[in-house]
Formats: C-alpha cells, sequence, structure tokens
C-alpha cells in the first residue's frame, strides 16, 4: 500500500483537544468521505482508506449526512421508472 503524508499545525492537537491518534483518523475519514462524495471512491474503497469496514463507514456517512446512495438525475428517473413499473404489475 502507498503511504501518504500530511503535515499540519502542532496547535491543531491542542485546538482539537485530541490526541494525535484521534487527529490523523479524523483527517483521513474526512478525506474518504470527500473522495467518496465527489465520486472519485466507491463506498468499498473509501471505507478501506478511511480503515473501517463498509457498514461502519457507511453508517458514518448517514450520522455525517452524506448520501450513501449518489445517483444522477437520469439514473433517479431510471429507477422511479421502474418502481412505477413494479408497483403497476403488483
Amino acid at each position: 500500500m502507498a503511504e501518504m503524508t500530511v503535515q499540519y499545525p502542532d496547535d491543531l492537537l491542542v485546538t482539537s483537544g485530541m490526541p494525535r491518534t484521534e487527529v490523523e483518523r479524523e483527517l483521513k475519514f474526512q478525506l474518504a468521505v470527500r473522495l467518496f462524495e465527489v465520486g472519485r471512491l466507491s463506498l468499498g474503497k473509501a471505507a478501506e482508506l478511511a480503515g473501517w469496514n463498509r457498514l461502519l463507514f457507511a453508517d458514518e456517512l448517514g450520522r455525517a449526512k452524506v448520501p450513501v446512495v449518489n445517483l444522477d438525475d437520469e439514473e433517479t428517473q431510471a429507477e422511479l421508472r421502474a418502481l412505477r413499473g413494479n408497483h403497476h404489475r403488483g
């Protein structure tokens, strides 16, 4: 696995009130969330980057109000058409 070094000011530890390991874990999580939000990583890859399993990562996305399923307008319309079609068959 590749490694990246992120520099941050020492006073971030003081202002956050968290130990270094927690700050670094949070930074890694936030990076994974953002890359997932913009569509650069799948849910599984974002969870892997954060160092979490998919279910836990998805739960945390929900708590952070980040949609776990990101559909564009065309995909949303296709899903709605499929649901309407299934409803009429029942």
